[in-house]
């Protein structure tokens, strides 16, 4: 069996990087030592993206330089002297060198710069077949009619079978939209062969340079603004050659402006128009001809601390720098997160990637990297799609996760805030929320009803109803509620809040789970060949034994519904009987209570963390235990302990530790550090949707 898949083009802009993305995101959570390999790339190796793009992405275990076959100064070389075989066999004898190293290799055809670019399909089908891989081809669908495309699939099918190429599946991408479902009927009627053609729609965000790649390609100087926003699409080109009145009058949203840098007005005006209300966002400013504002101007934009706007600053001239950016292609940064997101979402919603691959790669093992192990947690939630509540919605990295998550299809959406107020600031960052439901709690008609019912929870407590309205106001409160009341499956928040904001409305009216005293929390501890579950490093500083034994059947109950299976160490000072003390008997006593409320649990204690997780160790100090060297699950004694060996394993084994995760609730909610980052948030909302799945268990 092959353990490779040959992507390849019948042209030119046929959307390669696009499916390679998502393959190799779909079996970096399969597969331990997962490969690129392009047959022909250009003499400068660290000049090939897609090799530099996947490395930054997915940690390969390679260098650059062994996932090429030869340059192509090699081809042309060798393809003067006639020299075939010795081309062929260059790049076979370099695959067959990262074939015997690794578990699964995705190659990349070459980009259509070659030699011939009529004979490049044909050279590619070649390189695939000595190989020994199947082909994936792809065609561009783009500006093509539905018997052309039909015709391109029955031609192409019936060549690779006149020359027994192994075919896995054929592509039909960046077709329109609106013809997708009339061009796969027809495709299925035609019933051309067995193998499946999947047919991709254009997807606009992926036709549009950001403003970093066309500073990247004008050599241009960052000056201002938010580096962030380098990131942004740009959908619009204009010269700021008018006066400024007349000049506004033209702008567009997402307008990359060109303006000389001593053109202050035009400058001025830009900056202005983009934070008005009355005028679109601008994506970037550039200046042209080395000039930079005059002292009084640059002072100006300086102060404008409201304006996110990035303005750069090329040597060329206007019309020329005008002509340069009309040449700029698309391309994938690691840096765009959003482009990639989309990339995946589209091909994850339209093409069958686990019947793809599996029926090109043999058995995968059984370790668990960090990699596959966030694979795993993706392909989970869009199981299931549920709906998650982001109460924090004017933060920017709240909004930027929430479209990431949209883009991959993960889950529905609600953003809390003020309506006008989330619009500017994703219209500002340049993010697209389409799908997402925005919410005000204060204006909602939602409101009534969950003021009602908090007055009735809390009544006992003295709440009135005006006190009842005023709380619901709140956007923790609104959200817990929605939760609650059913009107959304889990809760993400504390990328601004404190713990206490985002948990206080779930003690006082989601309330924990029959039998549970606590809320509790575990950290996922993504190690290089395993996932471990630490509990608790972030919520109950000094817990009792009976709140040591409900963290305990707890945090397994989220292994389990996170596929690790649980085995229980209850960690102390001493392992078994060796030790003494107030805090030896106090785990001791949590891990009878264990016993006693779940007998079939796997559990052991008191355990030290090395004869826990080290099998050598534990022959010594615990030969017959069940759980001593193969722990999952780790209970630490207190939150000092806690805290501190979640972060000291984070930061010296190299360690993806995700959470917080709340655990104990009713409903799932659960809580975010203040510096999370947007791959936290992602990772958050991912998790809650899998507890939601579960029926909010844990």
């Amino acid at each position: 069996m092959s353990n490779g898949l040959y992507i390849t083009s019948l042209e030119p802009q046929s959307g390669k990087t696009i499916v390679a993305l998502a393959c190799m995101e779909h079996w970096s959570g399969r597969v331990e030592r997962l490969s690129l390999f392009r047959p022909v790339v250009s003499k400068n190796i660290g000049a090939d993206a897609l090799i530099s793009l996947m490395m930054d992405l997915y940690s390969l275990p390679f260098s650059a330089d062994e996932m090429y076959g030869v340059t192509l100064a090699d081809v042309k070389e060798l393809l003067a002297c006639r020299k075939y075989d010795d081309l062929h066999g260059r790049i076979l004898e370099r695959y067959k060198s990262l074939e015997s190293r690794s578990d699964f290799i995705l190659c990349v055809g070459t980009d259509y710069s070659g030699v011939s670019m009529a004979l490049e399909f044909d050279f590619n089908v070649e390189i695939a077949r000595n190989l020994g891989v199947p082909l994936l081809p792809i065609i561009n669908g783009r500006g093509k009619d539905q018997d052309a495309l039909v015709n391109s699939i029955r031609t192409l099918s019936e060549s690779l079978k006149a020359v027994k190429n192994d075919v896995a599946a054929y592509i039909i991408n960046r077709v329109d939209e609106n013809q997708r479902d009339e061009l796969l009927a027809s495709l299925q009627k035609e019933r051309l062969q067995p193998k499946p053609v999947y047919v991709l729609p254009e997807e606009p965000l992926l036709e549009r340079p950001t403003v970093r790649e066309i500073s990247t390609a004008l050599r241009a100087a960052f000056i201002s603004g938010d580096e962030g926003r380098l990131d942004s699409e740009v959908s619009a080109v204009k010269v700021g050659a008018m006066e400024l009145p007349n000049f506004l009058d033209h702008l567009e949203d997402g307008s990359m402006v060109i303006t000389p840098g001593d053109r202050s007005d035009i400058i001025i005006g830009t900056l202005a128009a983009d934070r008005s209300r009355n005028y679109p966002h601008t994506a970037g400013l550039l200046l042209t001809g080395s000039i930079t504002p005059a002292p009084q101007v640059k002072r100006l934009i300086e102060g404008l601390t409201a304006s996110p706007v990035p303005v750069i600053v090329t040597e060329m001239d206007t019309f020329s720098a005008a002509k340069c950016i009309s040449n700029v292609k698309p391309s994938f940064l690691v840096q765009n997160k959003r482009k990639i997101a989309a990339v995946l979402g589209i091909v994850e919603s339209y093409m069958d990637l686990t019947g793809l691959l599996e029926r090109a790669v043999g058995t995968p093992s059984g370790r668990i990297t960090p990699l596959m192990f966030q694979y795993e947690l993706i392909h989970r939630a869009k199981q299931q799609r549920k709906h998650i509540v982001l109460p924090e919605g004017t933060e920017e990295r709240i909004l930027r996760a929430a479209e990431i998550v949209l883009l991959r299809e993960v889950c529905d959406i609600t953003l809390l805030g003020n309506k006008e107020e989330i619009g500017q600031k994703a219209s500002a960052l340049g993010l697209s929320l389409n799908g997402a439901r925005i919410l005000d709690p204060e204006s909602s008609e939602l409101l009534p009803t969950y003021a009602e019912a908090y007055y009735d929870a809390r009544m006992f407590k003295g709440v009135s109803r005006e006190l009842a309205r005023d709380t619901m106001t709140d956007v923790s409160y609104f959200g817990t509620m929605m939760v609650h009341l059913g009107h959304a499956d889990g809760m993400v928040s504390g990328a601004v809040h404190t713990t206490a904001n985002t948990i206080r409305p779930s003690l006082e009216f989601v309330k924990t789970k029959p039998g549970i005293l606590i809320v509790s929390s575990i950290f996922f501890m993504c190690l290089a060949e395993r996932t471990l579950v630490y509990g608790d490093c972030a919520i109950v500083p000094d817990p009792t034994a009976e709140e040591l034994a409900d963290i305990a059947i707890s945090s397994a109950e989220t292994a389990e519904t996170f596929g690790i299976e649980p085995r229980v160490a209850m960690l102390s000072y001493s392992t078994g009987e060796s030790g003494s003390g107030a805090e030896v008997e106090r785990v001791r006593e949590a891990t009878r209570l264990v016993r006693r409320r779940q007998p079939d649990l796997k559990v052991e204690g008191p355990i030290q963390y090395d004869a826990a997780i080290d099998i050598t160790v534990a022959k010594v100090k615990l030969p017959d235990s069940e759980v001593a060297g193969r722990a999952t699950v780790f209970i630490f004694p207190d939150l000092n302990a806690g805290n501190n060996a979640y972060k000291a394993v984070q930061r010296a084994a190299n360690a993806v530790a995700i959470g917080p995760v709340l655990q104990g609730l009713n409903k799932p909610v659960n809580d975010l550090s203040r510096g999370a980052l947007v791959a936290d948030i992602v990772n958050t909302i991912v998790i809650t949707a899998i507890q939601a799945q579960a029926g909010g268990r844990p």
